[in-house]
């Protein structure tokens, strides 16, 4: 069931990757700060299909565009 709002948790779970807090905080210490004229979904880092999911999340304006925005905010 989809809801309005997805923690960073969730976004981590549904790109893949490890989403418990001591992760999460070693990802964006690991991958910051992103160029800010580099599109998130543009870092290298990212597979193809985190890259669509995180294209698709923004331009659809879906529940996930929020948690995507906060990633983004953090990376920078």
């Amino acid at each position: 069931m989809e809801h309005g709002f997805h923690p960073l948790s969730e976004l981590f779970a549904q790109l893949g990757l490890a989403n418990d807090a001591p992760s999460i905080e070693a990802f964006i210490a690991r991958h910051r700060p992103l160029a800010h004229d580099l599109a998130l979904a543009d870092a290298p880092f990212w597979s193809e299909g985190q890259k669509q999911f995180l294209r698709e999340a923004l331009a659809e304006d879906a529940d996930w565009a929020e948690a995507v925005d906060h990633l983004d905010t953090l990376l920078r």
